[in-house]
């Protein structure tokens, strides 16, 4: 403990003398500009190289963000997300008093909240509203749940069981191998959230994902029908009844004494996504709460072993341990050979469909010409820019566009100096780091037109610390203040660096966007190059 305590403080007194530093170094630059008439504020525009580099398969297991659904991007072309989750019983052991046929299973049902915020609740009926969040399209999918039979394993064994157990976005055949696709668990056609419980397909082959709150009824058919509890939105699905009285109140001895063997014995759910035969062509992704999802069996035994009486009881399994979202895109990078000395004339930025591009800040012999010139001028840097324009043409009218592209240093895989020294937060985390930037910008018709990245102390570094001149990463985000990286399956090589790792954040957003480039061709008024403000000696 005592030692725990030491390291923490080592830790944070660390953190603050980093932040210090950086605040120290922006306050003496600026105590030597600020009031002096020895200097004058000047803008130069200059070249830098940025093109493109496709990502390939990338590692989906244990994701802090999940997708699910089916997409027809106009521009990227079509996406499908399905999801495989090991499950944890809730309490281990659960104790059973009636043999497994005598007990009487009122309902199964699986819910996963959606990512949405609260808005308001009505006085009168007691309903509240809520707005969803990363949920893309609004058609109708075929969604079907099966029991994952795929082990999931802690630790590879090609390692001696040393290193995690990694699996990748393509990895469908190998899930599905063993899955018996003749047993879905969601058979039920029945609309549960309706107290009429009509019949329209809407838990499988007509899934949409609603916005509204979730009421669960009681008494249903009934006179007295009425509001037994009140959800969030978000998936709500009635499972087989047989399936369940067979797999848990009939498991044989010992499988539910804890979750190391409950995970073996009973692997996991996998939902399987396509097209529904209503939308072929279009579908809706979404951003779903898995790891806040559940299974909650509600039935009745015996109140004690000599206590024959009926008690209504629950058990809940949840949606725990390890698990890999498994992506399908049909799109591919159009740039198959990345022109790396002068640029690509655009760059291809997807998330799900796996491409970035890479910028080079004072590239080749001119560049590092430029550099060593700037800094023998003793230029005192007021503002570094990247601002990337959005070629709306490309792009059109319709394809949604991302909300935010996320700049890093892709030879250590982290994230720049200007990141961890904006300390800017919002209403919404989305948009924290603001100064930093990266935030799209609109036109009167909502249109993106440009990203602009503030790399002012990434550059100062540059000039007057003799920074290394790392390559730099640009990736589609979902969250930026979530730097962590995946594995790629097949590294690619940058330059003198292999690269074996993306944001995780870029691989969660199904969202893509086309950019003007370095290249020479592109006109000079949307051609991508390094802002930098300076003053300098007169």
């Amino acid at each position: 403990m005592k030692f725990n305590f030491l390291f923490k403080t080592f830790i944070i007194g660390l953190s603050i003398l980093f932040f210090a530093s950086c605040d120290k170094d922006f306050n003496e630059l600026g105590s030597e500009i600020v009031g002096n008439e020895n200097y004058s504020l000047n803008k130069e525009a200059i070249d830098v190289v940025a093109y493109n580099q496709n990502i390939g398969v990338y590692r989906t297991s244990d994701l802090p963000i999940n997708s699910l659904g089916y997409y027809n991007n106009e521009v990227f072309g079509k996406t499908k997300a399905s999801f495989v989750t090991q499950l944890q019983l809730v309490t281990s052991s659960p104790k059973f008093y009636r043999t497994s046929s005598n007990i009487i299973i009122d309902s199964v049902y699986l819910y996963v909240p959606y990512y949405s915020t609260f808005k308001s609740t009505d006085s009168n009926t007691g309903d509240s509203t809520y707005e969803l969040d990363s949920i893309h399209g609004s058609s109708e999918i075929d969604l079907k749940v099966y029991e994952s039979k795929y082990y999931l394993r802690d630790n590879d064994p090609s390692t001696g069981f040393q290193q995690p157990q990694y699996y990748y976005s393509n990895q469908q055949s190998d899930i599905e191998a063993p899955v018996d696709f003749s047993m879905p668990l969601n058979i039920d056609n029945r609309n549960i959230q309706d107290s009429t419980a009509t019949p329209d397909n809407s838990q499988n082959s007509k899934f949409v994902f609603s916005n509204k709150q979730i009421k669960i009824y009681k008494n249903i058919g009934t006179a007295n029908v009425a509001v037994k509890e009140r959800l969030a939105p978000g998936m709500l699905l009635s499972l087989r009844k047989d399936f369940f009285r067979n797999k848990i109140f009939n498991a044989p001895a010992g499988v539910l004494y804890n979750n190391n063997i409950f995970e073996d014995y009973f692997r996991g759910l996998y939902f399987k996504v396509d097209n529904a035969i209503s939308s072929v062509n279009q579908g809706t992704l979404a951003k779903l709460n898995f790891a806040n999802g559940y299974i909650r069996i509600a039935y009745r035994d015996n109140t004690s072993e000599t206590n024959t009486t009926l008690t209504r009881r629950t058990l809940d399994i949840k949606l725990g341990g390890h698990s890999v979202n498994l992506i399908n895109s049909d799109w591919s990078s159009p740039v198959t050979s990345p022109n790396s000395i002068v640029g690509d004339d655009r760059l291809y930025l997807n998330g799900m469909g796996g491409s970035m591009a890479i910028i080079d800040l004072f590239a080749g012999t001119s560049g590092a010409a430029k550099l060593q010139d700037i800094k023998d001028k003793n230029w005192l840097v007021n503002e570094a820019n990247l601002t990337f324009t959005i070629d709306n043409t490309a792009m059109g009218t319709v394809a949604p566009e991302p909300n935010r592209i996320y700049l890093y240093d892709l030879n250590n895989k982290r994230p720049l100096i200007d990141y961890f020294a904006d300390l800017t937060t919002s209403n919404s985390s989305k948009y924290n780091k603001f100064v930093h930037g990266g935030i799209i910008q609109k036109n009167t018709s909502d249109r993106g037109t440009t990203y602009k990245i503030k790399i002012t102390n990434h550059v100062r570094n540059l000039i007057l610390k003799d920074s290394t001149n790392v390559k730099l990463g640009l990736v589609v985000t979902e969250a930026i203040t979530n730097p962590l990286n995946v594995n790629l399956f097949t590294p690619f090589n940058n330059g003198s660096v292999t690269t074996k790792f993306v944001p995780a954040m870029s691989v969660v957003n199904p969202l893509g966007t086309i950019l003007f480039g370095s290249n020479p061709s592109v006109p000079s008024n949307q051609r991508l190059k390094l802002e930098v403000y300076y003053t300098k000696p007169d």
